[in-house]
Order: C-alpha cells, then sequence, then structure tokens
C-alpha cells in the first residue's frame, strides 16, 4: 500500500538528511536517496526538483530558527542576553545537530547556499549577545569560541545522552564566557 505523499516527501527528507550527514552532500547521489527512502528515484523528483531541493528544505528550519533568535535576543542585555544566547544556542544544535554537521562538513560550497543567506547576521546578533553586549576583545573571543565549540560538539558523534550533552554544553559555555553557570 502506497503512503500519502505528505508521508513519502518526510520520508525522503528523513533519508537525504541521514546520508548527507554521514556521507557529504557531494557524497550522496538521488539515488542513494531513493533507496534509503525506500522509493523511487521518480517519486523521490516529483517530490523535489532535485538534491539542491532537498537540501535547501533541510537547512530552512534551522537558519530561521537561528535568525528567530537573534532578533528575540536583540532585546536582551548583559548577563539575561548571555545565558539566553547560551541556552537557545545550544538547544537550537542540539535540535538541528544533523544540519550541523552537513553545513560544517563542507562549510566552504554551505556557505554559498541562498538559504544560508541569513547565517551571518544571525550569528552577528548570537555572537554580540553571547560578548554581554561588550566590544571588549576577550568578550569577543569568547563568544567566537563559544559559536565554533558547540557547533563542532554537537556535529561530532559523542556518545553522551541528549541531557547530559546540553547541560554539559550549556556550562561549558557559560564557562568559556566567565559567566556563573547558575546550574548544579
Amino acid at each position: 500500500m502506497p503512503r500519502p505523499p505528505s508521508a513519502m516527501r518526510r520520508q525522503i527528507l528523513d533519508s537525504a538528511l541521514r546520508l548527507f550527514a554521514e556521507h557529504g552532500f557531494k557524497g550522496t547521489s538521488l539515488h542513494d536517496i531513493a533507496v534509503e527512502a525506500q522509493c523511487s528515484k521518480a517519486s523521490l523528483l516529483y517530490h523535489f526538483a532535485g538534491k539542491d531541493a532537498i537540501l535547501t528544505e533541510l537547512l530552512t528550519p534551522p537558519a530561521e530558527a537561528l535568525s528567530a533568535m537573534g532578533e528575540e535576543l536583540a532585546a536582551l542585555t548583559g548577563g539575561q542576553a548571555v545565558e539566553a544566547a547560551v541556552t537557545g544556542y545550544v538547544g537550537l544544535a542540539m535540535r538541528f545537530h544533523l544540519e550541523v554537521k552537513i553545513i560544517f562538513a563542507e562549510l566552504p560550497d554551505m556557505l554559498g547556499h541562498p538559504v544560508l543567506a541569513v547565517i551571518p547576521r544571525a550569528v552577528e546578533q548570537l555572537a554580540d549577545a553571547l560578548a554581554g553586549r561588550s566590544d571588549e576583545p576577550r568578550a569577543r573571543v569568547a563568544a567566537q569560541m563559544v559559536i565554533g565549540g558547540v557547533a563542532v560538539t554537537v556535529a561530532a558523534d559523542v556518545d553522551a545522552e541528549p541531557a547530559t550533552m546540553r547541560d554539559e554544553l550549556v556550562r561549558g559555555a557559560l564557562r568559556t564566557l566567565g559567566h556563573p553557570t547558575g546550574l548544579g
């Protein structure tokens, strides 16, 4: 019995996400995705114009979420901005860990992808909040370390329960920023 179109579309996206994360965007063919999704290549192409369309659909939610978080952080200052930025960023990075892995695996090519055009501004907003709105080099360097460190950590295959990973990422990020953790 054939699956409804929306279920097939989701299966294709889920399969592509796993394959892109494991083999890279360039290392994954439409045929690979169709086999993993248990559909024909024709069915895959019925739902998506091609591999780039699949990637666009996969990367749009994390890009939009990061952009929205940046806008929310704009209203906060000091310690409130730092804590909200750390917990929000760690949450997004964990939620979209496979997408982060895809982006980092092929970073130069990915940065040119149209759906990621919102990323530089959102990262600037995140860095500003992580730095507690400070222009001091120590705060700015620490903010960039947190951005990179969290992204690399969630993209790695660290054997840790999600709650433990989240708690340790938040603690480590707050420590790096010289901010009291408030966590036991």
